[in-house]
């Protein structure tokens, strides 16, 4: 196979313009799956570490692979138009979204911050729009603030009626989130995923070297095996190998609308954390699923153009 093949070039056509639907969907899907342990993993791991720590030390450690993956691909450099949106990837999903969501595990379970992650999407969505020419539709946006509403309706009955400090910090991480997808995909179109995210990594390990190093020599000792492979799952599923699929999907099928599938991440979180963390799921939660999952559909068929 040629070696452009593997390494398309900076003047290659967006993915979204030659490949399937199906694709971006696919992608997506596998992406999201990857990120659904990640506050449960995060809330094993802050049980024996600091959050900065986990927040801040899970990007260092995911940025290793990252450079030697640029490294032995001889990946090029991203051009002048791609580096704002890897600059803002950075701040946005290697370091402002792992922190703010890692401060909020300190005093929120994984299965109630989870719900907030599916605001994501319409976070993401505000994203795309403003910053990269999407032009959803009135119907998709209608969709998207029915599935926003469901979330929210969600996490209040979990709170009973209230919302807690940590809420405020998954707030946060939404909005930091939304900006760092839509970011890094828009930068991904002609990058590549699995360059933005890598290359997102590599800028930020100079940053968090010095704060990781300091915070991890004043350790007392070494954790448990379980927080050292939660650590582990964050750093290379969830900061790394996680993001090749989630940005492959969103360039491949559009930004707004593929990150709609990202609405289901609350309930797979939720699945997860009573299949291996012995949380208890009742039934609502897998009404509020179904519901979740015709929203999705509803803005899937929504289009979704792009401003001239």
């Amino acid at each position: 196979m040629p070696r452009s093949a593997l390494y398309p070039s900076p003047q290659a056509a967006p993915a979204g313009a030659s490949v399937p639907p199906w694709e971006g969907y696919g992608y997506g899907l596998l992406g999201v799956l990857v990120f659904s342990l990640t506050l449960p993993m995060t809330r094993v791991a802050v049980a024996e570490l600091p959050p900065l720590l986990v927040g801040l030390g899970r990007a260092l450690l995911a940025a290793v692979p990252a450079l030697v993956l640029l490294w032995l691909t001889r990946s090029r450099r991203p051009d002048r138009r791609e580096w704002p949106g890897v600059i803002l990837a950075a701040l946005g999903i290697v370091v402002g979204w792992p922190l703010a969501s890692t401060l909020a595990m300190q005093t929120v379970a994984s299965s109630h911050g989870a719900v907030f992650n599916g605001l994501l999407p319409l976070s993401t969505a505000v994203f795309a729009a403003w910053r990269s020419g999407e032009r959803p539709s009135p119907a998709f946006w209608g969709w998207a603030l029915v599935g926003a509403a469901l979330v929210c309706a969600f996490a209040l009955r979990e709170g009973h009626g209230t919302l807690a400090m940590g809420d405020f910090w998954l707030l946060l991480a939404v909005l930091l989130g939304g900006m760092g997808y839509a970011e890094g995909a828009r930068a991904s179109r002609t990058l590549g995923g699995w360059r933005t995210i890598c290359w997102a990594l590599a800028i930020s390990a100079p940053v968090l070297a010095v704060p990781v190093g300091w915070m991890a020599s004043n350790q007392a000792g070494w954790p448990a095996a379980g927080v050292l492979w939660a650590c582990a799952y964050l750093a290379f599923g969830s900061m790394f190998l996680g993001f090749f699929a989630w940005y492959r999907g969103l360039a491949a099928g559009g930004i707004a609308r593929v990150g709609q599938i990202q609405l289901l991440q609350p309930f797979l979180t939720v699945v997860a954390a009573a299949l291996f963390f012995g949380e208890s799921v009742d039934l609502t939660t897998f009404l509020f699923a179904v519901a979740v999952i015709v929203v999705i559909a509803g803005g899937r068929r929504a289009i979704v153009g792009v401003k001239k």
